[in-house]
C-alpha cells in the first residue's frame, strides 16, 4: 500500500513535551516551522474480510493520520505530564505495518493471553454451582430450588453493587493492583465452601463471592484500552469472553472426575470440587501480581529487569493508542474520580439506552442456561451424563460468540449484530413452551441445548458501551454501571423460573417469550436514537464553515460524547 505524505506543519510545541494547557490559535512569527513526516494511507473507512483484517504492505507506514498532525489540535489533546506514557508520546512517530503487528502479536502474548487465563478462574468459581447441582447439593444442604434462587439472586445483587466501588479503587490503585487481589480474596470465599454447613452459610458465601468478584470485568476492560485502539478491543473481548465457555466446557470435565470423590473421608464430592477449583484460582491470582505491568512503559520489575517492550516498541504502543482515542491520556492510571465527575457520567443521558439493553438482553436465555444441569438430572439423567450433556451448548456457544463478534465489525452495526440474539432465542423458546411431560428427554435436550449455545453479543455491548462513554473516566464510569444493569437483568432472571412451575416452567417460559419480543423493538429504538443524535450533529456541524469548527474544537467545554464532533457507534 502506498504512503501519503500530510500537508501539515507543527510548531516549536512539537518538540516541547512540557508545554501544555489551552489550544494554540496559530504560529506566531517566533515559531519555527517544519514538514510533518509521511503518514500512512487512512484505514478507517476500511471493512475486514470475514477471516483476516486488511493486508498491507508490511513495510508502508502504519501511523494513522490524527488530531495530532494539527499544530491547533496538538495542543487541545497533548498528554499531561501526570500521565505515566508521556514520555514516550512523540506525534512525529511513524512505524510501519511490519511492526505494528509484531507489536500487536506481542501485545496479546503478554497481557492478552493473561487476561484469558484469569477470565477463566474467575468462571470456574462462579459456575461450579452448576456442576455441584448434579451432586445432591440442595439435597445435602437441605434447600430447595427456590433457596438457589435467593442465593443467586443475592450473587448479582452482590454483584452489582461492587461494581462501581471496585472501579473507583481500581482507577485508585491501578488495575494490576486491584486485579490479583479481588482474585485472592474470592479464592478463599471459593474454596471456604468446602466447609458449607446449610442455607445460610450457602447465602453467605454467595454474597461474598459476589462483592469479591463484581469489579472484575470492567476493570480487566479498562486495563486491556491501555494496550488496544477502539477497533481491536471488541475481538479482543471476544477472546476474553471465549475463557467463559472454556471455563464451562473444562469444569464440566473436571467435575465429572471430582465429584466421584464422593464418600472420601465422608465427604460430598461437590465440596471437593470447590475446594480444589478455589485453590487453582488463588494460585492464578497470586501469579497476576507478577503478570500484571501497570501500562505499556511500566513493564520493568525486580523479577523482569529487562521488561517486555523496548523503547521503540514502547513508542509504537503510546501514539498508535492515542492516535486511535487521544482521550485515552485524560487521566492516569493511579487517578481516581471525584464525586462530580462521578455525578456527570451517571446523568449522561446519552448512554441510558445501551444501560437499558444491559438489564433485559440476556434475560431471555439466562434461566434455561443456569437450570440446564438441574433440569438434565430431573429428567432422569446421572451425575456424569448431566456435567457431559451440558458441554455441546458450551462449544456451540463459542462458535457463536466469535462468529457474532467479527459480525459486528464487518457489517459495522452493533444493533443488528445484537439483536440477533433475540431472533435466535424467539422461536426456541416458544418451542420450550410447547414441551409436556411425554416429551422425549433427548427432544428437550436438543433444544434447551439450542437456547443455552445462543450468540453471546454481551462483548459486543461492552464494547459498544465503551466506544460511546468518550473518554477514561467517563469509561471507568459507564463500564460498570452497564455492567450494575447487566448484574439487575440476572436478578429478574434468577427468579422467573419457580419451584411451583417445574419441571416445565410453562409461567416462566411465557415470561422469557414476552420478554424477547419486547427486546427486539428496544433494539429497533436503540438505532433509532443514536442514528437521530448523529444526524442532528452532522447537519449542525457541516453547516459550520472550517472557522467556526476550528473555533468551536479550540473554545468548547463540551467533554467525551457531548461534543459535537463526537459520533455515537450504533
Amino acid at each position: 500500500m502506498s504512503t501519503v505524505l500530510a500537508k501539515t506543519y507543527f510548531t516549536k510545541a512539537l518538540s516541547d513535551s512540557s508545554e501544555t494547557g489551552s489550544v494554540k490559535g496559530g504560529l506566531s512569527p517566533s515559531d519555527s516551522v517544519v514538514e510533518v513526516p509521511t503518514l500512512g494511507a487512512p484505514v478507517a473507512k476500511d471493512k475486514p474480510s470475514f477471516w483476516r483484517r486488511p493486508k498491507h504492505e508490511l513495510d508502508s507506514i502504519a501511523t494513522q493520520p490524527s488530531v495530532f498532525d494539527d499544530p491547533a489540535t496538538l495542543e487541545k489533546y497533548r498528554p499531561p505530564p501526570s500521565w505515566e506514557n508521556t514520555h514516550r508520546f512523540d506525534p512525529a512517530a511513524r512505524w510501519t505495518w511490519r511492526e505494528e503487528y509484531r507489536i500487536v502479536r506481542k501485545i496479546d502474548l503478554y497481557i492478552m493471553v493473561w487476561a484469558f487465563i484469569m477470565f477463566f478462574s474467575l468462571e470456574l468459581d462462579r459456575s461450579n454451582i452448576s456442576q455441584a447441582n448434579t451432586d445432591n447439593f440442595l439435597g445435602d444442604l437441605g434447600m430447595t430450588t427456590n433457596d438457589f434462587n435467593l442465593g443467586n439472586t443475592l450473587f448479582k445483587l452482590s454483584f452489582l453493587i461492587a461494581e462501581l466501588p471496585s472501579q473507583l479503587v481500581s482507577k485508585r490503585v491501578g488495575p494490576d493492583i486491584w486485579i490479583p487481589s479481588q482474585m485472592v480474596l474470592w479464592s478463599f470465599v471459593s474454596l471456604s465452601q468446602f466447609w458449607l454447613s446449610g442455607r445460610s452459610s450457602f447465602l453467605a458465601t454467595r454474597c461474598l463471592l459476589g462483592f469479591m468478584q463484581g469489579g472484575f470485568i470492567p476493570d480487566v476492560i479498562l486495563y486491556l484500552s491501555y494496550f488496544y485502539t477502539k477497533s481491536e478491543l471488541p475481538l479482543r473481548l471476544a477472546w476474553f469472553w471465549v475463557s467463559n465457555y472454556l471455563a464451562d466446557i473444562v469444569g464440566a470435565f473436571m467435575a465429572t472426575g471430582l465429584l466421584e470423590l464422593r464418600g472420601v473421608n465422608g465427604k460430598a464430592g461437590w465440596r471437593y470440587l470447590f475446594l480444589i477449583e478455589g485453590g487453582l484460582t488463588l494460585v492464578i491470582g497470586i501469579a497476576s501480581y507478577f503478570m500484571m505491568p501497570p501500562s505499556p512503559t511500566q513493564t520493568k520489575a525486580w523479577f523482569r529487569p529487562k521488561g517486555w517492550f523496548s523503547e521503540r516498541e514502547e513508542t509504537i504502543i503510546v501514539n498508535r493508542v492515542l492516535r486511535d482515542d487521544p482521550s485515552k491520556s485524560n487521566m492516569h492510571n493511579r487517578q481516581g474520580l471525584s464525586v462530580k465527575m462521578i455525578w456527570n457520567i451517571l446523568k449522561d443521558w446519552r448512554m441510558w439506552p445501551i444501560y437499558a439493553l444491559g438489564i433485559t438482553f440476556m434475560v431471555p436465555v439466562n434461566p434455561p442456561q443456569t437450570y440446564l444441569t438441574l433440569s438434565l438430572k430431573n429428567l432422569g439423567y446421572t451425575t456424569t451424563q448431566a456435567n457431559l450433556l451440558s458441554i455441546p451448548s458450551k462449544v456451540l456457544g463459542v462458535i457463536l460468540l466469535l462468529i457474532f463478534c467479527y459480525l459486528s465489525e464487518i457489517i459495522d452495526s452493533r444493533v443488528v449484530s445484537t439483536v440477533l440474539l433475540q431472533f435466535w432465542a424467539l422461536p426456541l423458546l416458544v418451542a420450550l413452551y410447547t414441551f409436556n411431560q411425554q416429551t422425549s428427554p433427548w427432544v428437550y435436550f436438543a433444544v434447551v441445548t439450542l437456547i443455552t449455545g445462543f450468540p453471546y453479543v454481551h462483548p459486543v455491548q461492552v464494547a459498544w458501551a465503551s466506544t460511546n462513554s468518550g473518554g477514561v473516566g467517563t469509561r471507568t464510569v459507564s463500564a460498570s454501571i452497564y455492567n450494575m444493569f447487566v448484574q439487575a437483568g440476572g436478578i429478574i432472571a434468577a427468579n422467573i423460573y419457580r419451584d411451583d412451575d417445574k419441571p416445565l416452567y410453562k409461567r416462566g417460559n411465557r415470561v422469557l417469550i414476552a420478554i424477547c419480543v419486547m427486546n427486539i423493538f428496544l433494539y429497533l429504538f436503540v438505532y433509532c436514537f443514536y442514528k437521530g443524535i448523529n444526524k442532528r450533529r452532522d447537519k449542525i456541524w457541516d453547516s459550520w464553515t472550517a472557522e467556526e469548527q476550528q473555533e468551536y474544537l479550540e473554545k468548547t467545554k463540551d467533554q467525551g460524547n457531548s461534543r459535537m464532533n463526537f459520533r455515537f457507534a450504533y
